[in-house]
């Protein structure tokens, strides 16, 4: 159904969905201090806020801070949807 919500932790499926939209693992400068940081994902807005990393460093700070990825493939009215939100994984059914 157009515009319902998914949930995953699946790598594969992160990727897949944030490289399609034009999107790219980053996190918010600054943040982390060794610890990997507030993570983003930089869909090639002009912000000096953004770096961006690599998926393994990404990947890494997602499972290390045990986080689900929440996303939408489309709109209500059937458009490509760039909506993601980072949740607590516990929240997250099997993925």
């Amino acid at each position: 159904m157009p515009g319902e919500p998914k949930i995953t932790t699946d790598h594969d499926q992160i990727k897949t969905w944030v490289e399609a939209r034009g999107g790219k693992p980053a996190k918010v400068k600054g943040t982390g201090n060794g610890e990997g940081g507030l993570l983003r994902i930089d869909f090639g807005a002009k912000t000096a806020t953004l770096e961006e990393i690599s998926w393994d460093e990404f990947f890494k700070t997602f499972d290390s801070k045990e986080l689900g990825f929440l996303y939408q493939d489309q709109t209500a009215k059937g458009q490509e949807s760039r909506f993601f939100k980072f949740v607590v994984r516990s929240h997250v059914a099997k993925a």
